[in-house]
């Protein structure tokens, strides 16, 4: 049936709505600082939040297909879910579930001159602000990909977009919005999700696993106050000491290989064999992506091994510190107290509370010259491995890449979370995952100048509409 697709009419008219519609609505919501709950305590009072969802609100009513409901939900003490049903043009009853997120990452620091987390930019086919690729551009391209196929009069499947509020902030909200949406979602036979990586911007890549994340603040304290370190060095050991020795029971500072049995899993075979062959296609990409300072080189020099390290082994980093003045009022005190915000990538399998019970125990246990020493987690939650891929799947995907840009797709784990494909999968575990995004090389989700690359935004919606279609085919079969 997608052999009845103009493909060339296709991207013309996804390259049309995108210029003429969505660009400029995501400039509108790069301006609003909606930032996630965590980021953001008081977002209900600021509404930043309910701006943003209504604007996507706004542009999803005026770009409806016949039959769309559309509802803005809020639940109690929740944040808004934006929740789309659009009528399928096929008798039989299957759905695919489209997803992405409205919540923003903080503003972050090192901005280049003339960027700003709330300005939106226009610059050599990017569009630089917070939120454009972290997600804003998904429920345009989910709504657009099905536009596409109904201007052809191509078939497809009842489908449901929900669009969250608190992703950034782990999801709290979520699984109580799918329990109150179960009966009008379904059992989903596709899962899109459209908040992944793609690792370089000339192939349609998909994600076949996430890793998990273990966030806490490791807190040591000596004094009760802070005395002049001439008196007082020698006779109580520093903070910050103490939390090193505290760091080297948990990871290996050489090596950074993490030392707690809890946190490591296998890999197996098949993924090993996907980062391989992305290795090949990626080379020093894999690392030069990053913004290393001159003369700093990666972990390895082997590129499927980096990659292994990002996707599937577990890692940690420093994310934020308190007790530590900044170096322009750093005075010559023994400091009473260092916090550190320790986040942990956990592989996909491994048990995000025995993992946290574990690395809790670990730095707790026997403080040396006992100090007062406490681990207080955050959030845990656990990784996702996809399901294996149905023929039909692959085939639709390859075909789709070759299609819209030219050149095979690509398969490959990525080292971020997303809590709803792990909810999705305990819950549907026959359901099929295409899970991609745009966030390829120094787009820098999170960080300074985030960027939405807006020729890939648009490949990746006709690749998106592709799929689709070829699920339809199937279903109709």
């Amino acid at each position: 049936m997608t052999s009845s697709i103009d493909t060339r009419a296709l991207m013309q008219y996804i390259d049309d709505a995108w210029d003429r519609s969505v660009v400029p609505t995501l400039c509108d919501y790069i301006r609003i600082p909606n930032k996630s709950v965590n980021f953001d305590p008081q977002w209900a009072e600021h509404g930043h939040m309910d701006r943003a969802a209504q604007l996507l609100r706004k542009w999803c009513e005026e770009n409806a297909l016949p039959g769309t409901k559309i509802e803005l939900m809020q639940l109690p003490n929740r944040t808004p879910l934006l929740f789309i049903e659009v009528a399928g043009t096929l008798d039989q009853h299957d759905t695919v579930l489209m997803y992405g997120h409205m919540d923003k990452q903080p503003e972050f620091t090192g901005w280049l001159e003339g960027l700003d987390p709330w300005t939106p930019v226009l610059r050599d086919g990017r569009l630089y602000g917070r939120g454009g690729a972290d997600d804003g551009y998904a429920v345009f391209g989910s709504l657009l990909a099905l536009r596409a196929l109904a201007q052809q009069k191509i078939p497809y499947a009842r489908c449901v977009i929900l669009i969250e509020a608190g992703e950034e902030s782990g999801s709290p909200d979520l699984p109580a919005y799918i329990d109150a949406l179960a009966d009008r979602i379904g059992e989903p036979s596709l899962v899109v999700c459209l908040d992944a990586e793609c690792s370089n911007y000339d192939q349609f890549w998909c994600t076949t696993s996430l890793r998990g994340n273990l966030i806490g603040t490791l807190r040591v304290q000596v004094l009760r106050e802070g005395v002049h370190s001439g008196m007082a060095s020698g006779i109580a050991a520093s903070s910050f000491r103490i939390a090193r020795q505290l760091l080297a029971r948990v990871e290996d500072a050489a090596t950074g290989r993490i030392l707690v049995d809890a946190l490591n899993g296998p890999v197996p075979a098949d993924r090993q064999k996907q980062a391989h062959a992305a290795a090949q296609a990626l080379g020093d990409e894999v690392f030069r992506k990053l913004p290393f300072v001159d003369g700093m080189k990666p972990m390895s020099n082997d590129p499927a091994e980096l990659l292994l390290n990002s996707t599937w082994r577990p890692t940690l980093s420093v994310t934020g510190v308190d007790g530590i003045p900044p170096v322009s009022s750093a005075g010559n005190v023994l400091r009473p107290m260092t916090a550190l915000v320790l986040s942990f990538r956990l592989p996909p399998g491994v048990d995000p509370q025995h993992a946290a019970e574990s690395v809790k125990r670990t730095l707790e246990s026997d403080p040396p010259y006992g100090a007062q020493v406490s681990f207080e987690v955050e959030s845990s939650m656990g990784g996702w491995n996809a399901p294996a891929t149905e023929p039909w799947l692959e085939a639709a995907i390859q075909s789709a890449s070759k299609h819209f840009f030219g050149r095979d797709a690509m398969y490959m784990g990525t080292g971020g979370s997303i809590p709803f494909m792990g909810m999705l999968s305990e819950k549907f575990p026959r359901t099929q995952f295409l899970v991609t995004g745009v966030l390829g090389p120094h787009s820098n989700a999170h960080g300074p100048n985030e960027f939405l690359d807006i020729a890939t935004g648009k490949r990746v919606t006709a690749c998106v509409s592709w799929v689709v279609a070829e699920h339809g085919r199937r279903t109709a079969s």
